[in-house]
C-alpha cells in the first residue's frame, strides 16, 4: 500500500524535477519515486560489496618474495630462535 510523504523542494529543484518529468511523459512523483528507488538500490548495492571485492583485481598481482612463507612456521620460528640463542 503506497502512503504519502512531503518533501520539501527549492524552487530550482522543483522546476528541473517538473521539466525532466514533461520531457520524459511521467509525473514528478513518479520521477521522484524512481529517483529514490535508485538510490536506495545503489547504496544497498554497495553496503552488500565485500572487502574483498574491492581488491580483488590486486590479488595475485605481486611477485617475488618465498612463496612457503606460510608453511612450517612453527619450524621456522624454532630455527629462527635457535639461532639468536647465545651458544654456550
Amino acid at each position: 500500500m503506497a502512503s504519502a510523504m512531503a518533501l520539501r523542494l527549492d524552487d530550482q529543484t522543483k522546476r528541473r524535477i517538473a521539466r525532466l518529468a514533461a520531457r520524459r511523459g511521467t509525473t514528478r512523483s513518479a520521477l521522484v519515486r524512481e529517483a529514490i528507488a535508485a538510490l536506495v538500490e545503489k547504496e544497498e548495492r554497495q553496503a552488500a560489496v565485500r572487502p574483498h571485492d574491492l581488491v580483488r583485481d590486486l590479488l595475485g598481482s605481486v611477485r617475488g618474495g618465498d612463496p612457503d612463507r606460510s608453511t612450517d612456521v612453527g619450524k621456522k620460528v624454532r630455527r629462527m630462535l635457535k639461532s639468536r640463542r647465545p651458544r654456550r
